[in-house]
This record gives C-alpha cells, structure tokens and sequence, in this order.
C-alpha cells in the first residue's frame, strides 16, 4: 500500500503568494505546485506590467510556456484558474499593493515564498537595498498581519556567505548595522554610494550577496512569530527530472555557455577545471522549498537554514566532462549554429583574453560583415565585448572553490517517506553529472535555441559542412602568418617552411 504524501497533504487547501513567479525558479515551482499538489487552494502571484502588457495578459500567455506542457498532458489549461495575479512590485512601498489587494492577501494566504530578488552582480546599492533588503522586509511585514499564515520560505542564496571557503546552515553576523545601510542609501547621492561601496561591502564581492546576508536577518526578525525557514541554493542550472530532464529557461551559467558553444560563438572558457563548482538542479531547488516549508510548519519553532548544494555531498568538476562535452557539441548539432562548435577551457583569465582575439573577436569580426552585407543585425562583436567587460567582476565565482555544508539537508531527506522521496526528491546522491550535462545540452538546444528533435539531420548536415569551412578558415589563418613570418624575416615561402608547425602549435595552444 502506498505511503499518503505528507507534504502533498499538508499543502491540499491551502493558499499561497509567491514573490518571484516569472523567474525561472518561480516558473518551476508553479508548475510543480499545480502538477503534483492538485488540490492546492489559489496561488496568488505578485507580478508586474512588462514590455507594455498588464498582469492579466502576462498570465495569459503562461500556457504557452514550454514548462508547462508535461501539466497539461493531463489537465486543461482550467488549472491555471488556481493562479491569481496580484500588481505590485517588491521594490516599492508596501511591495506596491492597493490597500484592497493587500486585504485580500491578508484574509485568504496560509503560505508565503519570497523568491523574488534583483540577481546584477552591477548593480550598486541603491537597488539592492530596495529590492533585496527592502522588499524582504516588506515581505516579513505583510506576513506578521496575514490572519492564517502557516508558514513563510525565504530563497536566499548560497553566496551570502561567498567570504568564506566553507559556509554551514546558519546565519552568520550582520556583514554592517542594517539601518546605517538604509540610511546612507536614503541619504547619499550615486556617486557618493559608489564612492564609499568598497568600505561598505568589505570582504562581500558584490551588492547582491550583501544585501541577500542583510535579507535573512529580516527573517530572523519574525521566526519567533511564525514558522520560518531559509533555503539557501547555490548556482541553479536546468532540471535533473521534472517536468522533463534538461529543462530551462535561464542563461546563467552553464546553460549560456552550451548556448553559445552550440551555435560555435563561444570556443574558450575561462574556468579552474579541478575546482568544485556547485551546481544545483532547479526541480530540486523548488522541491526543497515545499519539503523545507512543510517541515518548518511541523515544528512550528525555531528557524532552519538548508543549503540546497552539491559541492560537499555530490560534487561536479569540469574535468569530469571535459573529454565528452565536444562529443555533446556534435552528436546533437544546432541547425542555426554560425561557426564549428569546438570548447576548450583555459586556466586564466589573461589566457582567456589572448585566445579570445583569436578565436572569438576575429571570427566574430567576418561574421558580423557577412551579417551586415546580406542585411542582418550584427551582434557578435558586442556579445564578445560584454562577456570581455563583465570577466574582472566575475572572476572571483570563476576561480573560486567553495564548500556549502548541507548536513540539515541531507538529514531532512532522511526525514520524507517513501512517496514524498519520490514526489518531491531532495536527495542528490544519485544524480550523474556525465548524464546530466548530456540532458542540460538537449534542454538547451530545445528550450534556448528553439531547435526540435526533427531538425537533428539537417543539423548534422550542417555540423559537416561548418567543419570544413572551419579547416579552411584555420589553414588561411595558417598561412597568412606563415607569409607575415616570410616578408618581416626575408625567407621566402617555402624557406621558412619550418615555421608553420611552430605556428600551429602556437596557435591550437590558445
């Protein structure tokens, strides 16, 4: 006889709002909710006008979303009845709600997530404050007057503790006294914030991971008053199972760089292969949040922290796939890739930055002329010069290994009968990193690069025909340098023949 699902159960009736639903995060936990926990009460979804369409139509257009297709296999586009959007906007006062939409929170929501938050790592602290800080704060006001509130999630981030090479499941001091943080945001100009940021952040490598550590201490606040817990991810990168494996609709991370390895504009990878680098899949992510809200509902005391992580229980190194992940590139083609897929890691940034003149600008260079003759827009220069621009600020999470301790964790996935193990899995162990990187490169073909299964042949046609025109391209490359090396040394072509292997070498070392 089959084990009832507790959390299933523990959910059924009840209503919940969900800062952060339009993200990709957001977007999997709503399709999660609606599949697997059928009975749910509404979901109500603070959301905003964007790109010149109200809420309403933005919530229209969510059955077109392809997260969604593995739901309605089995329901009717009915289901999405159970979502409610609510204007409003987390960097506002009172998170932008009109006092009727607030009341109607306050009566009817038994369960709270807070996922929404601003992730550029650009950003100075003005906005941080406001929406990573500021908004928590809201978020933790609205709850302490919800009549029936069982419980509130809050998503923070692995990284608020990226100061330290080992962070465990608590929540450490206050980087800075919050209120002189608020203040001075209130108070100073841009350039005046700009200014005195470094003194501010101290060993914090942005305003994100600043202002997210500020965030739980917001929750720490109220955990005496309702049951609280903090669920801190790592880098979240595409589905490991559900609703389909490889799914995704980020950019971030792993998933742009197969993007751009798969269309053949992206050849080198600035990254320390033999570090860990922590990757979490986001279907485990959003299971977390329910198991994680579910027990903190139980115990009803206390505040919890689990780090949803791999580094210290399943840990991933980029050597593992580092001889296959060409193989990948090729087996499973792109239609419309522009130039032959090849990837290579390189060791350092200044390494990095050589090769890329190489392999990244002068080929981006042709390819945006062939684009601006034949009327396209061009866009690889920019592409190039944007990920060249953003390297110094990125580099600390490129070389970087840390150790996110996940003991509650583990011990919470111990805690889940046989049927909530399988519905909502936490447990990583078993979880390949060769096969899983075979299914992020499928999701990211299908899902980023919009190319479907059928086109594969022509794909592959193409993949053949792009490798030509590649061998040709590197022995042009070839032999121009060889004919530079001739005129400035005198020799003629064929006498200083001994240099084109020499040249090759030197240039298949980039």
């Amino acid at each position: 006889m089959t084990e009832e699902s507790l959390v299933r159960a523990f959910y059924s009736g009840k209503n919940f709002f969900i800062t952060g639903g339009t993200g990709f995060v957001g977007l999997c936990l709503i399709e999660k909710i609606l599949r697997c926990i059928p009975d749910v009460g509404k979901v109500y979804l603070l959301m905003r006008p964007k790109k010149g369409k109200e809420i309403s139509q933005r919530l229209e257009e969510f059955p077109k979303n392809l997260v969604f297709e593995k739901l309605l296999e089995t329901n009717t586009t009915d289901i999405f009845k159970k979502l409610v959007p609510i204007s409003g906007d987390v960097g506002e006062a009172n998170l932008g709600l009109s006092p009727q939409d607030r009341q109607l929170l306050i009566e009817n929501v038994n369960v709270v997530i807070h996922s929404a938050a601003t992730l550029d790592f650009q950003e100075n602290l003005r906005p941080t404050v406001r929406i990573n800080l500021l908004g928590t704060r809201q978020v933790m006001g609205l709850c302490k007057e919800i009549k029936n509130l069982k419980v509130m999630i809050h998503v923070s981030s692995a990284y608020v503790n990226s100061y330290l090479t080992e962070a465990h499941e608590k929540v450490y001091p206050e980087p800075e006294e919050v209120e002189k943080v608020i203040s001075l945001v209130g108070t100073l100009s841009d350039e005046a914030l700009d200014e005195i940021e470094p003194k501010i952040l101290k060993d914090h490598p942005n305003t994100y991971t600043f202002t997210k550590h500020l965030a739980e201490h917001e929750v720490v606040k109220c955990a005496e008053l309702f049951p609280c817990t903090i669920v801190r991810p790592t880098m979240i990168v595409a589905s490991w199972k559900e609703p389909v494996p490889g799914w995704t609709c980020s950019k971030v991370g792993p998933q742009g760089f197969l993007m751009g390895a798969s269309k053949g504009v992206v050849r080198r990878l600035p990254l320390a292969k033999e570090n860990i680098a922590d990757y979490i899949p986001v279907d485990v992510v959003v299971n977390q949040l329910l198991v994680a809200g579910w027990h903190a509902a139980s115990a009803r005391s206390g505040l919890t922290v689990y780090h949803c992580s791999s580094s210290t229980q399943k840990p991933f190194k980029w050597s593992m796939i580092e001889s296959s992940i060409n193989g990948m590139l090729h087996k499973y083609p792109l239609k419309s890739a522009v130039w032959y897929p090849h990837l290579k890691f390189v060791p350092s940034l200044w390494l990095f930055r050589l090769s890329a003149i190489f392999v990244h600008f002068f080929p981006a260079l042709l390819l945006d002329m062939m684009l601006r003759v034949t009327g396209g827009r061009p866009i690889l220069i920019r592409l190039h010069k944007n990920v060249w621009n953003s390297l110094n600020r990125l580099e600390k999470f490129i070389f970087s290994e840390w150790k996110f301790h996940n003991t509650n964790t583990q011990q919470l996935a111990k805690e889940l009968n046989k049927t909530d193990a399988q519905t909502f899995f936490i447990d990583i162990s078993k979880l390949y990193w060769e096969e899983y990187f075979m299914n992020l490169h499928l999701g990211v073909r299908r899902y980023l690069n919009n190319e479907k299964e059928g086109n594969l042949k022509a794909a592959r046609n193409k993949d053949t025909i792009l490798m030509i025109f590649h061998i040709l391209w590197q022995i042009s490359v070839l032999t121009l340098v060889w004919y530079l090396f001739s005129c400035v040394s005198g020799l003629t072509m064929l006498g200083s023949i001994w240099i084109a292997p020499i040249i090759y070498f030197l240039y298949s070392c980039l």
